[in-house]
């Protein structure tokens, strides 16, 4: 009798999904007795924000495919077509965390045990992104170890606009991928990049195309997918359309249909890759290529945490409100007014927020 590692056994989970599909060999034929473990954020109408409870979820299904002897690889994925998850739940943290920084930093922990169930994973674990991969998706989907996402997929942080920081992996991963000007310019600016950007500079392994038009697969006609050089001399390739070619494409998309089955045979193709591969040789080489994100993650995760949680009570407590109450299209707090209290030496304090909140210049109350 074999022992069992996991931490719970027969754990039914409730908030995310849990599957396992079976491994495929090179013929495309289903595999006897091996599979990939799909790991699914299971909230769609919400873009698949991670609440608390998915959290857990999520390092209990990370150490549970870990410790399957049948597991050949983690996919770690999302329901639906619009997003792989735009980071934490902002519902939850403005009307539970802020002004909690005690219970945040409990829930930073629980975060921080998430990115580390997926940087010390025993398998290779296959980001696919379905959608936006946004804030803390960003930096869930950054602690894999391969990325593949649909040409539809948006790419970027949020955290200085909605008043955080990306110190959940982004400070730490970013540069490692893009280098240090692009990382800065992502985490700072918090401007988004497309698929095929965020491919061409070394985000991504693969991009799929997952729309079509009468039938025919067509790339994202949003973004510019040939390379031609402007008039300052760059390279133009995966930026997003402007102006008239913008209205254009929006035409096109609006007669579009979405099917992911393209990114769903990219994903089980790298899945057949890594099965024909020596596993303990696998996940050395994947342990040891890991250790460039890991020693950046644990020489400032701790730190970062407790800055979180204490950022709660200042420019998180007016930003994730600003957004979580904020009427449609104005939910972020006005930034010039708040750097004019800030020079005149204002605390904070509930006039500042009401001071530059959409929410009460609306007349909106909680």
């Amino acid at each position: 009798m074999l022992k069992s590692h996991t931490l719970v056994d027969d754990y039914e989970y409730k908030h995310i999904q849990y599957e396992l599909r079976p491994a495929l060999d090179p013929a495309g034929k289903e595999v006897e007795g091996l599979f990939n473990a799909w790991i699914s954020l299971d909230n769609p109408g919400q873009y698949n924000s991670y609440t608390t409870d998915a959290v857990k979820e999520v390092i209990l299904a990370f150490r549970q495919a870990s410790m399957d002897r049948s597991v050949n690889c983690c996919v770690f994925t999302a329901v639906g077509d619009k997003a792989f998850c735009t980071g934490g739940n902002t519902k939850e943290y403005a009307e539970y965390y802020s002004s909690n920084p005690q219970e945040y930093k409990q829930y930073m922990r629980l975060f921080n045990d998430m990115i580390d169930s997926i940087l010390r994973c025993d398998k290779p674990v296959i980001n696919r992104v379905n959608g936006m991969r946004i804030a803390g998706g960003q930096e869930i989907g950054m602690a894999c170890d391969f990325s593949i996402a649909a040409d539809t997929a948006r790419f970027g942080q949020a955290g200085p606009r909605h008043g955080s920081a990306p110190d959940g992996g982004s400070t730490d991963f970013l540069p490692l991928y893009v280098g240090f000007s692009r990382a800065m310019e992502s985490c700072v600016l918090c401007e988004m990049w497309s698929a095929h950007k965020a491919m061409h500079i070394g985000l991504l392994n693969g991009v799929a195309p997952v729309l079509k038009v009468d039938g025919e697969w067509i790339p994202n006609p949003m973004v510019i997918t040939d390379r031609f050089v402007d008039d300052f001399g760059n390279i133009v390739y995966g930026d997003f359309k402007l102006g008239a070619e913008k209205a254009a494409a929006k035409e096109v998309m609006a007669k579009a249909e979405t099917d992911l089955g393209k990114l769903d045979e990219a994903v089980e193709a790298l899945c057949t890759k890594v099965l024909m591969l020596m596993p303990d040789c696998v996940s050395k080489t994947v342990n040891g290529l890991r250790k460039h994100k890991q020693w950046h993650w644990d020489n400032t995760n701790v730190t970062n945490r407790e800055w979180l949680a204490l950022n709660m009570m200042t420019e998180a407590k007016a930003g994730f409100r600003a957004f979580n109450e904020g009427p449609k299209g104005k939910r972020e707090v006005d930034f010039i007014k708040l750097r004019q209290l800030l020079a005149q030496g204002h605390e904070w304090n509930e006039e500042l927020i009401r001071e530059i909140s959409p929410q009460y210049q609306t007349g909106e109350e909680e």
